[in-house]
């Protein structure tokens, strides 16, 4: 648990555009009072217009958030209780950091939506990611020192 009674988490997914924005809004928005959050990539794709979308549909504002790297949390010295992977990708590349390392995979949005027949159906595989995420952001932060093994280098 962070000094100041918060719990730091680092949501991190491969381009921190979609999941990590999502979890981190989420954070934000439903534990503000007991987790500090942010959200960053192994690369950075821009934050997703649909991602901010469905999160808005939901009354979560992600839109002023932004997407960067995990070289660039590391350059700012920020320090996290824990690191969230939410993509295999990330899981497998995570860099070290001082803390835990817990895995929650999710489905990647973009990808569901890839034969979408049209925009109400690629809506639903977002909401589908954002509603999944939502349910675990709801757990946090309680169950994440089971869950957590000490982080390390991963690639």
């Amino acid at each position: 648990m962070a000094a100041a009674g918060r719990t730091k988490i680092l949501f991190l997914c491969t381009g921190n555009s979609c999941r990590s924005q999502m979890a981190e809004g989420w954070a934000r928005h439903l534990k503000g009072e007991v987790i500090e959050a942010a959200s960053a990539g192994v690369e950075k794709h821009g934050l997703n217009p649909y991602a901010v979308r469905v999160m808005a549909e939901a009354g979560v504002d992600i839109s002023g958030q932004y997407s960067k790297t995990v070289a660039e949390i590391e350059e700012r010295g920020k320090k996290f209780d824990y690191v969230v992977t939410l993509c295999d990708h990330a899981d497998e590349t995570c860099p070290w950091f001082p803390g835990k390392k817990v895995h929650a995979g999710f489905p990647d949005p973009p990808k569901l939506a890839g034969e979408a027949a049209n925009e109400e159906e690629v809506l639903e595989c977002y909401r589908r990611v954002r509603d999944m995420i939502r349910d675990f952001v709801l757990t946090l932060p309680q169950g994440l020192d089971d869950k957590g093994s000490e982080a390390g280098s991963a690639a």
